[in-house]
């Protein structure tokens, strides 16, 4: 009685020799074989389960491929069509030009990053974007990090192993990620000194503390996810600042979003700005590079140069430094600050600029692409990031109609390019506020072939 034998994929060096004239140039041997190996292994699975055969050149292609793909980039842009400006699931702010072009130059070439160029000696890690913010806000001194809760963390630390650091309750709040203000204080080995009550909190409160000489530095956090109502007291950040003072404590306000502008002039309400805490006492102020400031993503402190100074000496600086790139386009975004080009040039600012008569003008030259599948519609757009909780900014899109607008939505997705909207009232609303003008002939273009698609039954349903 004969029995068939299970069939066997061509060998790693068939494999091999099948794939190497269909690989870039410089490509390793090593990182080639690897590949075949996986192709060959995912290969004897498949004939295991009653696959056909495939030769050694098939394999070699489907190596090539592979290994192509290793390179291709991962991140798959989009259209923000959500009305949120500074969406923390897209990547929060774009960048402005000036920054990206910064970043390119930074990451391709050799640069001058801490070299002196008179003296040919180690010199200041570079300075551009700290000079910036001391032009911009009138500190004394500035320091870039990675981020802003590490900002925080080296700015709390300066209250020393076991210092106390004062809290409002009512700031003590969690930021993204799950990141709480207790735990940062409690991982920079401060410890932390709770006063007032959730939504009413004085300077008085703060004062048993800083008398008793159990505190060595008062930490104002900014709500920036969330906003209070009714019955509410908040201390006078002048008053605090005094009060601390008088009894040789560190003021530390950390506002979050940190905007650089006047929020009020668009409508908003007004943020608290880096220059206007520091004027009012605050011996250091934290805040956010890619939310209102409009840039990549890093904390940014000002204030007291010789607290700025202990703060470049703390170990955990280094650990929380950015790179070249992120320097580069910190210092190309703030630039343009100085240069009265932000409303034109930062994305963030160009959305919240943005007159409703514009935004309506765009919205009805995208419908009229789409026919009678898209209507005009005024909507209220928001900044988002944790930036002026409950604000709004009067907008238009255009709203689609269907059967189905969960599966439009999936649709608008998943095409080339995502689009990502929202669903109102059963229909799928696509804001203009939050979408580059220069994307709108793309943006009509995939609301057509989404419509087709969702009609003709060929999307996929969540």
């Amino acid at each position: 009685m004969s029995t068939e034998t299970q069939p066997h994929p061509p060998s790693v060096e068939q494999v091999l020799a099948a794939a190497r004239g269909l690989v870039a140039d410089g490509t390793s041997h090593a990182a080639l074989l690897d590949v075949a190996r996986s192709v060959v292994d995912a290969e004897r699975e498949r004939l295991a389960a009653g696959g056909e055969s495939r030769t050694a050149e098939m394999l070699g292609d489907e190596a090539s491929i592979r290994l192509a793909g290793l390179t291709a980039p991962r991140l798959a842009t989009a259209i923000n069509a959500t009305g949120v400006i500074i969406h923390t699931n897209l990547g929060r702010a774009p960048w402005p030009t000036a920054a990206i072009e910064a970043a390119v130059a930074a990451a391709g070439e050799y640069l001058l990053l801490e070299l002196d160029r008179d003296s040919g000696r180690r010199g200041a890690r570079f300075r551009e974007a700290e000079d910036h913010l001391i032009a911009l806000t009138g500190a004394e001194d500035a320091l870039v990090t990675n981020n802003n809760a590490a900002a925080v963390a080296l700015a709390v630390g300066l209250a020393g192993r076991g210092g106390g650091v004062i809290v409002g309750r009512g700031e003590l709040v969690e930021i993204g990620g799950g990141v709480r203000i207790p735990e940062i204080i409690r991982r920079a080995g401060a410890k932390l000194i709770e006063v007032g009550t959730t939504n009413r909190t004085r300077a008085a409160d703060f004062e048993p503390a800083l008398t008793e000489g159990r505190a060595r530095l008062v930490l104002r956090v900014h709500p920036s996810n969330f906003r209070q109502e009714g019955f509410t007291e908040t201390p006078d950040p002048s008053a605090l600042a005094d009060l601390a003072h008088s009894h040789g404590a560190i003021v530390v306000d950390d506002l979050g979003s940190g905007a650089l502008l006047p929020t009020e002039r668009y409508g908003l309400a007004h943020e608290p700005t880096p220059t206007e805490r520091l004027a009012a006492g605050a011996d250091l102020v934290t805040f956010s590079g890619d939310k209102l400031v409009g840039g990549p993503q890093a904390g940014l402190i000002v204030g007291r140069a010789e607290l700025i100074a202990r703060i470049r000496r703390d170990p955990l600086a280094r650990a929380m430094r950015p790179d070249k790139v992120t320097l580069a386009a910190v210092g190309a975004t703030l630039a343009l600050y100085r240069a009265g080009r932000a409303e034109a040039e930062i994305p963030v600012w160009r959305m919240i600029a943005a007159t409703p008569e514009a935004l309506r003008e765009r919205a009805s030259a995208i419908a009229a692409r789409v026919d009678d599948r898209a209507e005009v519609v005024a909507t209220e757009a928001t900044v988002g990031g944790g930036s002026l909780p409950g604000e709004t900014l009067p907008s238009f899109g255009v709203a689609l109609a269907g059967r189905s607008a969960d599966r439009l939505l999936t649709t608008l997705r998943r095409g080339s390019p995502s689009v990502i909207g929202r669903i109102e009232g059963g229909r799928v609303i696509l804001d203009l506020r939050t979408v580059d003008p220069g994307l709108d002939a793309e943006l009509a273009a995939a609301i057509l072939a989404a419509v087709g698609a969702a009609v003709g039954g060929a999307a996929v349903g969540p």
